[in-house]
């Protein structure tokens, strides 16, 4: 009897540890595919641009990552030349910000 609650606790600390280890391991990825966005960001937009997407970010996050996300396939698609200035981003913004989806859910 003994041995078997101690082979359960085991058994639980095992588990226990490799579900750990898996969300550290996710969390490592996330921190290193953010630094990877934030530096092709600061490849493609200006420092005004950059200082705006932040304030974006604070206030509304689904959206400055929504325009982040579509920057980005826009370089890898090369479909952009040019650096993004402050101007263009606040036509971006008011674009995408401009498609949000209003639901009515009746209960």
């Amino acid at each position: 009897m003994e041995e078997e609650l101690e082979q359960i606790r085991k058994k639980k600390l095992q588990e226990l540890l490799m579900s750990y280890q898996q969300r550290i391991a996710a969390e490592e990825e996330e921190k290193e595919t953010e630094v990877k966005k934030q530096m092709i960001l600061g490849q493609i937009l200006t420092q005004d641009a950059k200082e705006r997407l932040e304030r974006v970010k604070i206030a509304k996050p689904e959206l400055a990552e929504n325009v982040e996300n579509q920057l980005i396939l826009l370089l890898q698609s090369g479909r952009l030349s040019q650096q993004i200035d402050d101007n263009s981003l606040k036509m971006i913004l008011r674009k995408i910000g401009s498609r949000r989806e209003i639901r009515i859910e009746r209960r």
